[in-house]
């Protein structure tokens, strides 16, 4: 058995209604167990406090030290197939809330390869083989059949289950998560097709759904506009979604926005759209965070202005290492999040002067972060950021173009006027000789990180 916790905390259980009481008539014999008289509560207490290595040691006294500490994991990654597929999994861990499955699910024989390939959905050890062209490899996945049937002894033995990570599951497979596993509020679906989908139909709590199409090198599994849909009639009630690696148009994200309408957040994440798609954002009427992670582009083709709409009830934009080098569609972002309140780039390739000066449209936010856009300079920072009257937050860290020698007296002002400030655009910046003359530090009740 080869089990690896996700979490190193457990939850203690309640206090027990007993209290520690020995039987003072009956002597105690000599090498009798003292721990046989207490309570399953009390020594389940006990064992809790333990730290983790203690509680695997904990595990070797004696079956029901086992028994009880297997009740302690609430959090697991399973690695061995055989020991969900034989029904111990649920006997071992009765307690179990968040189960990640996908591991097991890939077939890799440890022994003829020390090569480990990690991804930033999974981490696998990889067979290779030689051939004229080089070292290749070809990740192998349990059947559809073995997983469903899997899945199933897992739904049956952990009806209590609030998070699931599949791979390769099915509609069978989901359908039998969704009838045992009534309390399920988040799931993650890795290589599944578009008709797969159909299984989140019978979800009636979900409310976090993250859904991994195509991933380099691992699996090429397309999710479409279809999908989408599918998606979106059988979970309205979805609070969080995040596409990785998923295709789609304008079609598949009004879908999306019609149906589930109590979307709060959405996550892109390397998105394969067809241009036009970001006019659809508009009807995602409650959505509050939009985030773009390590995206190629935004959109190809964003239309003409007048069709893109707006996003009014947008909080939070982000984009994080994302390639900002499509200049009209990151405008067209920026005008659907005119109301955004807090902006965000981190890491992002591109992001120029002329690109950044773009996000002036944006007149309502009040915090902005910029972390390694080493393309901005002065000249294309300060007027977006004097433009926005409600600035109340900054971060500027590892932009290496901006410097303290370029800045105004009317940025050294407005600096004084911010509740956070946190400015780092280089090693060599000194934020003390930059305000030299400025008066700067003279005001106090505010927060500055340099």
């Amino acid at each position: 058995m080869n089990l690896s916790p996700l979490s190193n905390s457990i939850t203690p259980p309640s206090e027990p209604d007993e209290t520690l009481t020995l039987e003072s008539h009956n002597p105690i014999s000599p090498g009798q167990d003292l721990f046989f008289l207490l309570s399953d509560k009390i020594l389940t207490l006990i064992l809790s406090n333990l730290t983790k290595s203690q509680q695997i040691s904990a595990c070797l006294v004696c079956k029901r030290w086992l028994k009880i500490s297997g009740g302690l994991l609430t959090s697991l990654r399973l690695l061995d197939w055989d020991f969900l597929d034989s029904g111990r999994l649920s006997y071992r861990f009765p307690n179990l809330v968040d189960v990640d499955i996908v591991q097991a699910c890939i077939i890799s024989n440890r022994n003829n390869s020390g090569v480990c390939l990690s991804d930033k959905f999974v981490s696998i050890h990889v067979d290779l083989f030689i051939s004229d062209n080089g070292l290749f490899w070809k990740p192998e996945f349990l059947g559809a059949r073995v997983i469903d049937r899997g899945v199933r002894v897992l739904a049956q033995g952990c009806r209590n289950l609030r998070r699931l990570v599949l791979l390769g599951a099915s509609e069978d497979g989901l359908g039998y998560i969704a009838n045992e596993c009534l309390a399920l509020q988040e799931l993650e679906l890795c290589s599944c097709t578009d008709l797969d989908l159909k299984g989140l139909a019978g979800f009636r709590n979900l409310q976090i759904l993250k859904l991994v199409g195509s991933v380099n090198g691992l699996y090429g599994l397309v999710i479409s506009d279809i999908g989408l849909t599918i998606l979106a009639q059988g979970c309205p009630r979805l609070l969080k979604l995040e596409l990785v690696g998923c295709e789609g148009s304008y079609d598949g994200i009004k879908a999306i926005g019609q149906c589930c309408q109590m979307l709060e957040e959405l996550t892109l994440c390397d998105h394969n759209f067809e241009g036009g798609w970001l006019a659809a954002l508009s009807y995602c009427m409650n959505l509050k965070t939009l985030k773009f992670q390590s995206c190629k582009f935004i959109d190809p083709s964003p239309g003409p202005d007048e069709y893109l709409g707006s996003c009014l009830t947008l909080e939070e934009l982000r984009l994080e290492r994302c390639r900002l080098r499509d200049k009209q569609g990151l405008g067209a972002l920026f005008l659907v999040c005119e109301a955004v309140r807090e902006l965000v780039f981190e890491d992002c390739w591109g992001l120029d002067n002329n690109s950044f000066g773009a996000a002036s449209i944006c007149r309502r936010v009040m915090s902005l972060s910029l972390e390694g856009c080493s393309l901005l300079t002065m000249d294309g920072f300060e007027p977006v950021v004097l433009s926005w009257k409600e600035l109340k937050r900054l971060t500027v860290v590892s932009c290496n173009n901006i410097k303290d020698s370029a800045m105004t007296p009317e940025l050294a002002t407005l600096f004084t006027l911010l509740k956070e400030l946190k400015w780092r655009p280089d090693s060599k910046s000194i934020l003390s000789s930059g305000f030299e003359g400025t008066g700067v530090w003279q005001k106090g009740g505010r927060s500055f990180k340099i």
